[in-house]
């Protein structure tokens, strides 16, 4: 019976003028487009709405917060949150820092990972596997859980256990400090085991796999190698993955926290001295709680902005080459 209603409703259908199929589909279609334009608004307002709150408050007189009327836009409109939040995170001295630390880093990084990702997608060698559940792990491992290992690592360098051996052999004591300086952040770089380096290498792995083995085995033909075929074909090629990675390489070591409030005591970068503004305030007690409230909405426009600008100038660029890249699907 029920079988019969489905084929007398689908021969009903199928009775339909042409007239009322098309008031059909449209009612669908602008049903699903409405659904779609809602979603999309909720979804810009939950993402946005932190952004407009810090804006506006950043951009507070001390009474602006008490004015209940001011939802947005405030009445008096001031800049000297923005020169306070400057002295506050000490930004030329900071910003210094995070360049030499961070930024540097995520370049050696950038590099070192495309070079291993490499060698994973192209040749064959014994330990393959073994690197790949290693790759695997460096993923899910939380950076917290080594952090302190490593640290006691960098307060006392032993590169493969050498310098244990030579003072065994001498009796001599002595220690290499190498923490408040760069090798903390370089030499993980420099291996390719750096931050988030588990995904950039995954991301290049897609990439070179794709990437057709013609024009590297022309280069073998006239006798280049695999570093220059690598240097020559690969490299070049990888444009688009190298934006790609680039982005989320530098978003992520600009907002890095963990390592840096690690490594480094004197010479902080700007994510370590914004997440210690709130400190710094009550330790100064000078300002009151509105007072607070602006400063702080400040500082973190000030340390938003970079990377805000970078996205918006690469947004196209940026979206065409995870297309490319395949991240999407």
């Amino acid at each position: 019976m029920l079988i019969k209603r489905l084929k007398g409703s689908a021969t009903n259908s199928d009775e339909l003028s042409p007239t009322v199929k098309k008031r059909l589909n449209r009612t669908g279609g602008f049903l699903a487009s409405l659904y779609r334009y809602v979603f999309l608004i909720s979804m810009s307002y939950v993402i946005l709405y932190p952004m407009f709150y810090m804006l506006s408050a950043s951009l507070k007189t001390p009474g602006g917060f008490l004015d209940p009327s001011i939802i947005w836009i405030p009445r008096v409109i001031t800049l000297e949150n923005y020169a306070k939040a400057i002295k506050a995170l000490y930004l030329p001295g900071s910003l210094y820092n995070t360049l030499i630390y961070e930024m540097v880093s995520a370049g050696i990084e950038i590099l070192s990972c495309a070079f291993a990702a490499y060698g994973l997608a192209r040749f064959k060698f014994r330990g393959k596997s073994i690197l790949m559940v290693l790759l695997i792990l460096n993923i899910f491992i939380p950076p917290q859980m080594i952090i302190i290992p490593m640290m006691m690592n960098f307060a006392d360098l032993d590169f493969l256990g050498i310098l244990g051996l030579f003072k065994q052999l001498t009796g001599m004591e002595f220690q290499i400090n190498t923490l408040d300086t760069v090798f903390p952040f370089y030499l993980p770089s420099l291996f390719a085991v750096g931050l988030k380096a588990g995904i950039m290498i995954f991301i290049y792995i897609q990439f070179f796999k794709g990437l057709p083995k013609e024009l590297e085995e022309a280069a073998w033909i006239d006798g280049a190698g695999p570093f220059k075929t690598y240097l020559r074909i690969a490299l070049p090629s990888s444009g688009v993955v190298f934006l790609t990675v680039s982005v989320f390489s530098i978003i992520w070591h600009w907002n890095d926290y963990y390592l840096a409030v690690m490594y480094t005591s004197n010479k902080l970068p700007v994510s370590v001295r914004l997440s210690n503004i709130e400190d710094m305030f009550n330790t100064l007690k000078v300002f009151t709680d509105y007072e607070k409230a602006s400063l702080s909405m400040a500082a973190r426009a000030l340390f938003v902005l970079p990377m805000l600008i970078m996205y918006m100038i690469l947004q196209k660029k940026f979206i065409k080459s995870i297309d490319r890249v395949g991240i999407t699907g």
